[in-house]
């Protein structure tokens, strides 16, 4: 956000090109805000054993997929370096732990006969 157009990090403008936005800066306050404050907060609410840290989990893991799916659909797949996909694998490790947590949590607090 701090250098939209590429000033800090060398990504090129001309990358967004097809893409709703004219720099970074927008990408970058979303990307801070889902990617950045929401994983922070969710590990947080683990760390504190939150009820709804599970969820959170999930929506982390999704919005991470989500996200990787809108880069790729705007300005296409990269493999150099791989991150993409490396970022696509961990966001549903994430989405599959977060749901067997959700499901482990639910197990336990249902009433046993």
């Amino acid at each position: 956000m701090a250098g939209p157009r590429g000033e800090i990090i060398p990504l090129p403008v001309s990358a967004l090109s097809g893409s709703p936005f004219a720099d970074y800066f927008i990408p970058g306050a979303v990307l801070f805000t889902a990617l950045g404050v929401g994983p922070l907060a969710a590990a947080l609410l683990a760390q504190r054993r939150h009820r709804v840290a599970p969820l959170a989990t999930v929506l982390v893991g999704l919005t991470l997929v989500v996200w990787l799916g809108v880069e790729i659909a705007i300005v296409g797949y990269s493999n150099d370096p791989p991150l993409q996909a490396i970022y696509l694998v961990l966001g549903l490790v994430i989405v599959t732990l977060g749901t067997a947590w959700m499901l482990r949590a639910r197990h336990a607090d249902a009433p046993h006969a």
